[in-house]
């Protein structure tokens, strides 16, 4: 066993779940991506490991648990990521900015981008707190660049 699925166990019995091959699969395939991930495009890289159900419960348990976060994205798909240390089970702190690029549809989360304070309206109380930015990221916009230089 690598380290990396070492720390992946341990994960999961810090937040109270069993070591199951799923389990574990979904986190190496979420903790090695640099950007959202979709529940269809887990299912394919899964392969026939886990049916689509069982994907599902693992997903919505990582969520409960505070392992990752749900992003939705341009096309209103649910796109997950690991949670930064500080979500629990009972709170996510992952008030981050998302970034959605138009060009090649991957979502990012802008751990470094907070976003901005502000006062909701007496008698409001504020659950959850998403923000997207759309645009171009950094990769794609290389790739226009070389290209325009090439021309």
């Amino acid at each position: 066993m690598d380290n990396n699925t070492a720390l992946l166990e341990e994960l999961l019995v810090k937040k109270g779940l069993k070591r199951t091959a799923p389990r574990l699969q979904v986190l190496e395939i979420l903790s090695g991506r640099d950007s959202a991930t979709s529940q269809p495009y887990l299912e394919q890289l899964m392969g026939k490991s886990a049916d689509r159900v069982t994907l599902y419960r693992v997903l919505q348990a990582f969520e409960e648990k505070g392992i990752i976060h749900k992003v939705l994205d341009s096309h209103g798909t649910a796109n997950y990521a690991i949670c930064s240390g500080k979500c629990t089970a009972k709170a996510h702190h992952d008030e981050h900015v998302h970034f959605n690029c138009n060009r090649c549809q991957k979502i990012y989360c802008l751990d470094n981008v907070k976003v901005p304070s502000f006062k909701v309206p007496a008698g409001f109380r504020v659950n959850h707190l998403n923000l997207i930015a759309t645009g171009t990221c950094a990769a794609c916009a290389d790739q226009i660049n070389s290209s325009l230089l090439n021309q």
